[in-house]
């Protein structure tokens, strides 16, 4: 999956939990990404905001925060 796409599902998820405080949505995020994502999707959205891709909404930075990256 292309870094683009990886960012646009993040940023879908995270508008998802919109209606959530900030540290509520990023936590909500961070599970759905754990529960459903592909170990290697995360590793690419860690990956991401590691580089510090302006195109991350920033639940989506902050839900990184919240995942172990991927062995």
């Amino acid at each position: 999956m292309s870094s683009a796409e990886v960012a646009r599902l993040a940023n879908d998820i995270a508008a998802q939990f919109a209606h959530r405080s900030s540290a509520d949505a990023s936590l909500a995020t961070a599970t759905h990404m754990r529960t459903f994502w592909d170990p290697r999707m995360r590793r690419q959205l860690i990956d991401l905001v590691a580089v510090g891709t302006g195109d991350l909404d920033p639940v989506v930075v902050g839900a990184v925060a919240h995942l172990d990256p991927p062995t």
